[in-house]
């Protein structure tokens, strides 16, 4: 008889009966049971944070204009202590009466032109502060000064005074400020004193709801963090604030209000917060975030005078995975007793197959033990035969999955410290095995370690061109490259990410390591072949030596990173090595690019006119805007030195709209009253066309908006434009030249473009750059490209403008060539408008 026949009735009833049934049932309550009890934990904690947040907003409102009332009072005690004219008020005076009357700062504001601006402070960063851009701050001053009653609905208002609402401090992102504006005509000058961070934010952090909130996840077991969500901006790109040169958010803008969120599903929460709030019910979902298991519940909160909020709850839901693990735990020790009955009957009738069972027994032990793959041989045929070769295939599935399991682990391994598309060790590889080189250095004397930093010159236009695809192929190869070049000891090639690699050499000199470098730039100039292209790069080094630079492994790389950087200032394709003049060029680009945000927000750039002159008739044809900039501090700025950082920083657009918006203008007025009608010649950045269809929008809108007719302009791009964004840009060029714009390509002959390019464009005019028309000497010698660019010009029935025009003989030797359009000094330099219309309008 066999095994199944002997056993099925004692194993069916009472193991399958008893301890399925009566463990399953268990299992089921004591889970509804724990769900429920964590959903009434839930509605208790976020009543009471609801209660907090509420009681936080009417007494925050309270301590606000409490915060407004001294405020004036300490208004009215600056005032009686100063003089009534602010010149005779100085700032060291206001530092001291601020310490004496126990506010943060004192700013005298006053009326300056059409602005009113700081013109005294205890704060050095308030002091000429332009507030005109400020909206209803700067109504709520004008108010004052005319001694009106503010309208202003935000913050407080009391007789002469007014206080605005607490707020980011726009002079210096870093605070928050509460601040107050007093006159009562008494003065030439807004008395302003104001509170800062510990006063005011310290009602918040002694009495808001953040320490409850704290309480709860501190001391509540399963909850892992409580977050306030502002459902207008959450999951919404930040609400910027641009002023005084800051970038900030307003607090009531702010995504999250109260709380942390370091448990990030921002996308499935951006919706549920907005389902919640729909409906007003809660809701609650299932996660893995920061490799845990969480249940996220979201709670909607609505009173009846403030906006609608929701409440984000996350909770362990281990916690109740442990306690349901318990639970079945504890139920089938309790079932034991039943199991040891089940197995003493069962023991009579199971002496013929105790012996085999044992066998198995071992064999599983063995198996446990992690003895994979023995095979265990049996001649039965009944159930227990069956049984020994699912165990003997168990093993061979485990022995298989623990072999590809430690072959994944080594492969995650390999991963973490390699580049995967290279194969080349990465970033972190590379910061220990410059660490472990360091201290070898140290201990075995070694002479030099050196750091080189490659990136490939203008990967980026060619990624655009060719494709991502292609663009990696490249990447490969150029990695090959660099391997054949470097030597097979003590060098290490990493993939920093990008276009960027570094180089690690151990006991190489200086003069060894440079001729290296010049190797591997030589080599990797040849012609690359990637499918059909052929594709022409270069690559940008920068070197830094231990202990001669630095001694730190960070700034080691920074500072061939630095020397990079300056490669590619000089244009690429060489090898810098870092000195300290190199980071402090970095941080006069950075004062430039500072000074040149304060003087586009306050309209200090200026637009210069030079004529284009047609030489037979001797008669101006048109004028090239150029931008001019003549700082305060740093006096005349070459375009040269400001336009390049302009196009880094994102500025460059602004300065465009300035020309924009000025010329367009002055000429529109010119050639009004002028007999023969002035084209108008603006150039444009490569950058501007990163979104073509935008920029020919914005230059309709201008020329609609100033009359101009576009038959007048002209619009002036350089060669490297057409790299960008290639198949875009021409259209874009082609919208425009059906407008009836005219297109002309300056600095001709300086870039890459091709003659296949000049025949699908719609080009009109082709400009001789600066450098060719100046090497032309008094006997025509070195004249040639000069008359080439002519010919090129002539037969492809363009226009020819040459630049840069300064000697008779030059002039002479273009209307020989048939190029009668020029501009340069020969005939003027650039001109500010007044000068302008004086020179060659009112003659």
């Amino acid at each position: 008889m066999s095994i199944k026949k002997k056993l099925s009735v004692f194993f069916t009833l009472l193991v399958l009966c008893i301890l399925l049934a009566n463990n399953t049932l268990h299992y089921i309550r004591s889970k509804n049971r724990l769900i429920e009890f964590n959903k009434k934990e839930i509605t208790l904690v976020t009543e009471e944070i609801a209660y907090e947040v509420e009681n936080s907003k009417n007494s925050a409102s309270y301590m606000e204009n409490r915060m407004a009332q001294e405020l004036r009072t300490a208004s009215i005690a600056i005032q009686d202590s100063l003089p009534a004219d602010y010149h005779d008020v100085s700032n060291d005076q206001l530092k001291r009466l601020a310490k004496k009357l126990m506010i943060s700062h004192i700013t005298l504001l006053a009326p300056a032109g059409d602005d009113i601006i700081g013109v005294k402070s205890s704060d050095p960063k308030e002091i000429n502060m332009s507030t005109k851009e400020w909206g209803y701050w700067y109504t709520s001053f004008r108010q004052l000064l005319s001694q009106q009653t503010i309208t202003t609905k935000k913050g407080v208002t009391l007789p002469h005074f007014w206080s605005g609402p607490i707020e980011v401090a726009s002079s210096n992102p870093n605070h928050i400020d509460k601040w107050g504006y007093y006159y009562d005509g008494s003065t030439n000058y807004i008395i302003d004193p104001y509170f800062r961070d510990r006063h005011v934010l310290d009602f918040e952090k002694r009495f808001g709801p953040t320490n409850v909130m704290n309480r709860f996840t501190e001391n509540l077991e399963g909850v892992l963090e409580l977050t306030v969500f502002n459902p207008k901006n959450f999951g919404k790109r930040n609400q910027n604030v641009y002023l005084n040169g800051n970038k900030y958010i307003k607090i009531k803008d702010q995504p999250i209000w109260y709380g942390t969120y370091t448990y990030r599903n921002t996308e499935r929460d951006k919706k549920s917060i907005q389902e919640v709030l729909k409906t007003e019910k809660s809701q609650s979902y299932l996660a893995e975030i920061n490799h845990k298991k969480v249940l996220k519940a979201l709670v909607p909160i609505k009173e009846k005078n403030t906006p609608a909020y929701v409440i984000g709850v996350v909770y362990d839901y281990g916690l109740i995975e442990k306690e349901l693990q318990q639970e079945l735990i504890k139920h089938l020790l309790l079932s034991l007793p039943f199991i040891f009955i089940v197995l003493i009957i069962s023991f009579i009738f199971s002496t013929s197959i105790t012996r085999p069972i044992k066998h198995i027994m071992e064999h599983v032990n063995q198996i446990a033990k992690g003895n994979f793959g023995k095979v265990l041989n049996t001649r039965r045929k009944d159930e227990l035969g069956g049984l020994v070769a699912n165990i003997n295939h168990l093993s061979h599935f485990l022995k298989t999955y623990v072999d590809d399991l430690k072959k994944s682990q080594e492969e995650s391994e390999y991963h973490a410290y390699h580049d995967f598309l290279t194969g080349l060790p990465n970033r972190r590889y590379f910061k220990e095995q410059l660490n472990r080189r360091l201290i070898e250095s140290k201990e075995k004397s070694i002479r030099h370690v050196a750091v080189l930093f490659m990136d490939i010159d203008r990967f980026k236009d060619i990624n655009d061109t060719l494709g991502h695809s292609k663009g990696d192929q490249l990447i490969q190869l150029i990695a090959n490259r660099i391997k054949e070049c470097l030597p097979s000891a003590n060098s290490f090639l990493t993939r920093q990410g990008g276009d960027e690699f570094v180089i690690l050499f151990s006991d190489f000199t200086p003069e060894e390591v440079k001729g290296i470098t010049e190797k591997i730039m030589a080599y990797v100039q040849q012609p690359c072949y990637i499918d059909n292209d052929e594709v022409f790069v270069s690559i940008s080094s920068g070197l830094s030596f231990y202990p001669e630079h630095s001694t730190n492994l960070d700034t080691l790389i920074t500072y061939a990173d630095v020397a990079m950087y300056a490669s590619k200032r000089q244009g690429g394709s060489k090898v810098s090595i870092y000195h300290d003049s190199l980071n402090k060029k970095q941080a006069e680009k950075v004062h430039i690019e500072t000074r040149l945000r304060k003087a586009i927000q306050k309209g200090d750039i200026d637009v210069y006119y030079q004529p284009k002159i047609e030489a037979k008739r001797n008669v101006i044809t048109g004028v090239e805007a150029l931008v001019r900039w003549n700082d305060a501090e740093l006096g005349f700025v070459s375009p040269e030195a400001f336009i390049p950082i302009a196009e880094e920083a994102g500025l460059i657009q602004y300065l465009w709209e300035v020309v924009m918006k000025k010329a367009c203008s002055q000429v529109s007025e010119w050639n009004k009253v002028s007999d023969e009608k002035m084209t108008l010649a603006v150039n444009f950045s490569p950058r501007q066309f990163q979104d073509p269809v935008v920029l020919v929008n914005e230059i309709k809108h201008f020329l609609s908006l100033h009359r101009f007719d576009p038959a007048w302009f002209e619009m002036e791009i350089t060669e490297s434009t057409l790299l960008m964004n290639a198949e875009e840009t021409i259209k874009a060029l082609h919208l425009l030249k059906k407008y009836g714009i005219s297109i002309s390509i300056d600095d001709f002959g300086t870039g890459y473009s091709s003659l296949s390019y000049l025949k699908k464009l719609p080009i009109d005019c082709l400009k001789i750059d600066r450098s060719f028309i100046q090497d032309i000497q008094e006997d025509y010698s070195n004249s040639e490209i000069a008359q080439a660019i002519i010919s090129l010009s002539q037969s492809l029935k363009l226009e020819v403008i040459a630049e840069g025009v300064e000697e008779e003989y030059q002039k002479a030797f273009l209307m020989k060539n048939g190029c009668d359009h020029m501009q340069g000094y020969l005939f003027s330099k650039p001109l500010a408008a007044e000068d302008f219309e004086e020179a060659f309008l009112n003659s």
